[in-house]
């Protein structure tokens, strides 16, 4: 078992660091980005800067100007007003879809099917990838805030992928969710697959390349992965599971739809007392961090917090090997 498994729960909670040390630093980075009003604020939870330290480690200044960098593209790009009539020509054929299942810690499940790529624009499928996370922490229960990818890859060839998208996929959800992410189990990768992550990997995280995992489904030891975190009586069919249904898009606009009624609720600052109270937000350049926090940093930095490289076992370089 890696160090990183032995450090964070399965509903991302870090146990590297003592609570008040924990703390100690999510209150110096709220004083450092400065107060912030309406949804920012709401975003700016004690959970939320809690992932983005983690992300960097505990370090105080590179949080900052991680989470700065986030406010000023959530205040611009607007994710959370995305809804279903935005996103549905890139969903239609199911290409990425939230299952109705969650594993067995709570965790919503992101289904993605390479081989149902439908688009060429990268504006379209990187805003579907946003609506589709932001879907899947609406639906997050209380006491978790990661989620499960499964990577179908039947019928995969290398036209169904781009390392364009794949940068810029990469870009957003380690930059924009942190921590975000539980487990991504690719299902069946063929050999083709082999030179496209050997490339693709360098733009990942070294925790997030850690959160892979390779399932072939004539190799019991790797499907066993699959029976640890799923009830395998809902699973689809195509990850070994007893789910014969196909997808249906109708069914699932309706589902979006539902869904997009709970957002407006999930932002309303009627419940936050300091989302309604603060002034305006000051300027977001996430370059000001960096100034604002170079006073504190040599304090941050000596809150036994772990060294920068210290990020838990890496995956091997290679792609694992099928094995009978």
């Amino acid at each position: 078992m890696s160090s990183e498994s032995n450090k964070t729960a399965p509903n991302g909670c870090d146990n590297s660091l003592a609570p008040e040390v924990q703390q100690g630093k999510i209150n110096e980075v709220r004083r450092l980005i400065g107060p912030q009003s309406g949804k920012l604020a709401l975003y700016c939870s004690d959970a939320s800067i809690s992932r983005y330290l983690r992300a960097r480690n505990w370090n105080v200044n590179k949080a900052v100007k991680m989470l700065k960098a986030t406010l000023k593209w959530r205040m611009e790009y607007k994710p959370e007003e995305i809804r279903w009539g935005d996103v549905a020509k890139e969903a239609e054929t199911g290409k990425i879809y939230r299952a109705s299942y969650k594993d067995k810690h709570g965790r919503p499940v992101l289904v993605m099917r390479p081989r149902c790529q439908n688009s060429k624009s990268i504006k379209g499928q990187i805003k579907y990838l946003v609506y589709c996370m932001e879907n899947a922490i609406l639906n997050l229960p209380q006491d978790q805030e990661q989620m499960i990818w499964l990577i179908d890859f039947h019928g995969f060839s290398m036209s169904n992928i781009s390392i364009k998208v794949t940068r810029e996929t990469a870009h957003v959800l380690q930059e924009h969710y942190p921590e975000r992410l539980g487990v991504a189990i690719l299902y069946d990768p063929p050999k083709i697959f082999e030179p496209f992550w050997t490339v693709a990997k360098p733009f990942l995280e070294p925790k997030t390349v850690a959160k892979v995992k390779f399932v072939y489904s004539d190799n019991p030891n790797t499907k066993s992965i699959m029976d640890d975190l799923f009830d395998m009586e809902v699973v689809e069919s195509a990850f070994g599971g007893k789910d014969d249904a196909d997808f249906e898009i109708n069914k699932y606009a309706e589902r979006m739809r539902e869904d997009d009624k709970k957002i407006p609720s999930f932002w309303t600052t009627d419940s936050n007392s300091a989302a309604t109270s603060l002034p305006i937000a000051p300027s977001l350049d996430p370059t000001n961090s960096e100034l604002e926090s170079n006073a504190s940093e040599e304090k941050a930095d000596k809150s036994s917090s772990p060294r920068d490289d210290e990020d838990g076992t890496l995956v091997d370089e290679s792609l694992p090997s099928k094995q009978k």
